[in-house]
């Protein structure tokens, strides 16, 4: 497997994570770790984890805050992995946003098959170039075509296109967008996500905004129906 899935690892335990972390390069993912949901909240924007694998039991933010943070800036898929092993326990997870639960101890490859479950499931093209539209997405190459021709992005351009394209169709608020591509500490201005809506216009030749939809009070949409 080539190193372009990537893997965040949230666990206030050393030990584990230098495990995980070891035995997960070994099968070809790109890793991260962070020893808990702070330090989680600063790496999740930059590195764009494809799965999420935290623990519950965590100080200065546990798995459960974590799991409910999560959704609102990442797409990542999230496994619990935890030594809290009660019926109850599982359920809270699951429903705070959770899509698997292992409990600790564990083996290795249980977690490895979970995780490649997730990979499947949650983002099945991405291997090849994704066709939405009138655009193609090569996550691979980090690069966007619109109409078979290529798109002339910076790295924040290409980030928050793709980051609508993955969510065609739905409206996404401005705080949704500027925790995805700024990060959830951003101290900037938060008029920068207008700043380069309107670049993405420009660049689209959406004078129109056909393309890239204003929902007035709400967010931002990218159509790609008629």
């Amino acid at each position: 497997m080539a190193n372009k899935f990537k893997i965040l690892i949230v666990d206030d335990d050393a030990s584990i994570r230098q495990m995980l972390t070891m035995g997960l390069k070994q099968e070809g993912y790109d890793v991260r770790a962070a020893e808990n949901g702070k330090k989680a909240m600063d790496t999740i924007p930059e590195f764009e984890p494809h799965v999420i694998i935290l623990d519950i039991m965590m100080p200065v933010m546990d798995g459960y805050e974590l799991c409910e943070i999560i959704p609102e800036i990442s797409g990542a898929s999230m496994i619990m992995l935890t030594a809290k092993d009660t019926s109850s326990d599982i359920v809270k997870g699951l429903r705070l946003g959770a899509h698997d639960y292992l409990v600790k101890p564990f083996h290795f490859e249980e977690l490895l098959a979970r995780i490649e479950v997730q990979l499947r499931n949650r983002f099945p093209d991405l291997s090849g170039q994704k066709e939405i539209g009138r655009f193609t997405v090569d996550e691979l190459k980090k690069m966007i075509l619109l109409d078979n021709h290529p798109l002339q992005l910076s790295p924040t351009e290409y980030k928050l296109l793709s980051y609508l394209l993955w969510n065609t169709n739905q409206t996404l608020s401005k705080e949704q967008i500027l925790n995805h591509i700024w990060g959830y500490d951003f101290e900037g201005e938060d008029n920068i996500v207008e700043v380069y809506i309107r670049y993405l216009r420009e660049k689209l030749e959406d004078f129109d905004h056909n393309i890239i939809k204003t929902v007035r009070g709400l967010g931002y949409r990218l159509q790609t129906e008629a």
